[in-house]
């Protein structure tokens, strides 16, 4: 019950983070791209803070010998950079380029009922299957 509550807790403060970041407005994440033009640098201060609170939270929380709610830390085990990790995260930049939205704002945006938003979502909800299905395919 109480993993359920802060689960619920740590998605409406990511939601809210986001939020007020301005980072659910895909024009954001477009114009930090555009160098040439309407340039809003305000993404590397959102980016920054993030790798901040992630670099003093994994400290803190690796300092236990295990989990709150966990038997054991579940910490990635595969550590090579593969075509795999790399036409991943080339999709995922090229992606994010075109549309201005992450995955995890573009979920948070769903609020606001926008058409572009849904269809972000549900274009990616349908990639994540196909590509499912694809690797079960190969194994």
């Amino acid at each position: 019950m109480m993993r359920n509550f802060l689960t619920l807790v740590s998605g409406l403060l990511f939601g809210l983070g986001v939020t007020i970041s301005g980072m659910v407005n895909p024009m954001k994440v477009l114009n930090f791209m555009d160098i040439t033009g309407a340039f809003d640098p305000t993404l590397l201060f959102v980016m920054g803070a993030g790798l901040a609170v992630t670099v003093v939270g994994y400290r803190l929380v690796l300092r236990r010998q295990t989990p709150i709610f966990a038997d054991r830390f579940h910490l990635p085990e595969i550590t090579a950079i593969d075509v795999r990790l790399l036409g991943g995260a080339a999709l995922f930049g090229i992606g994010w380029g075109l549309s201005g939205f992450c995955p995890g704002p573009a979920i948070a945006s769903l609020v606001f009922g926008q058409m572009q938003s849904i269809a972000f979502v549900a274009a990616m909800a349908v990639g994540m299957a196909v590509t499912r299905a694809f690797t079960r395919k190969l194994t």
